[in-house]
């Protein structure tokens, strides 16, 4: 919330409910990664498909070690590394430019399948939003995940509930979301986004069913943590004042740093 205040723009609310889903890929263990050697052969690949969360990804990339935690400070700044969408030209970590949805599924079932074809043991990981499934191109790469098996493949949705202007189901109604993954030829699991230990027990134990790529449906609060963004459209790009930033440090129990 200090980047978007400082930029004067953002995407809080999908940052906030996409948070603890990064925290536990990157620093609980499950990705396999090194920020020493970020262009390792060897790598796990995730792929911010929702790019436009970018606030939570480079917290969290800073948090394991890929740059300074000060870098955040230049956040949407003028030749800034740290653009509104992430750039893998300008950022160690990032594995794709994505920003226009519907792309990251797309280059990451690419990513599987070039694995697959090497006879890799690296795994790819998606991060969608749900809105953003209303793109055609992710069922069209979800059909090619599943003609190859491509039981290294993580799609991960972020299902808030809310996308830019309006809840998903007054835009074009996502469920039975579960169902329309299984029929697509993925392996699915339900569970709660927000939850440390029942996120990284769910990701200790993929795929989910092997020869099947697997679909992790993780259930989130748009704004989670902060009492006036949680579940509100308005804060799928809202941008506190100070005021809104100090209350929140204050909700969250922690300081603002800078």
């Amino acid at each position: 919330m200090t980047m978007a205040y400082h930029a004067q723009m953002g995407h809080t609310g999908g940052d906030l409910s996409s948070a603890d889903i990064l925290a536990v890929l990157y620093l609980g263990g499950v990705l396999r990664i090194d920020p020493a050697e970020p262009q390792s052969p060897q790598r796990d690949r995730f792929i911010l498909s929702k790019g436009h969360c970018s606030g939570a990804f480079y917290s969290t990339l800073a948090a394991r070690g890929f740059f300074p935690l000060e870098q955040l400070k230049t956040y949407m700044d003028p030749l800034s590394m740290l653009n509104g969408h992430p750039d893998r030209n300008r950022l160690p970590g990032v594995e794709a430019n994505t920003g226009p949805l519907g792309h990251g599924l797309p280059i990451a079932v690419g990513a599987a399948l070039a694995a697959r074809m090497r006879k890799e043991s690296w795994r790819v990981f998606a991060l969608t939003g749900d809105g953003e499934l209303q793109e055609g191109s992710n069922w069209e790469a979800a059909m090619t995940a599943q003609q190859y098996g491509l039981d290294n493949l993580t799609v991960i949705v972020d299902r808030n509930r809310i996308q830019q202007s309006d809840f998903t189901e007054n835009t074009i109604r996502m469920e039975p979301l579960a169902a329309r993954w299984s029929a697509f030829g993925f392996a699915v699991d339900e569970i709660d986004g927000h939850e440390a230990d029942t996120l990284l027990s769910r990701f200790a134990h993929l795929p989910i069913e092997p020869g099947k790529p697997s679909c992790v449906i993780a259930r989130t609060i748009k704004g989670k943590g902060v009492s006036f963004a949680e579940n509100q459209p308005a804060w799928h790009h809202g941008v506190p004042t100070r005021e809104q930033l100090a209350a929140a440090a204050e909700e969250l129990n922690i300081e603002v740093g800078w």
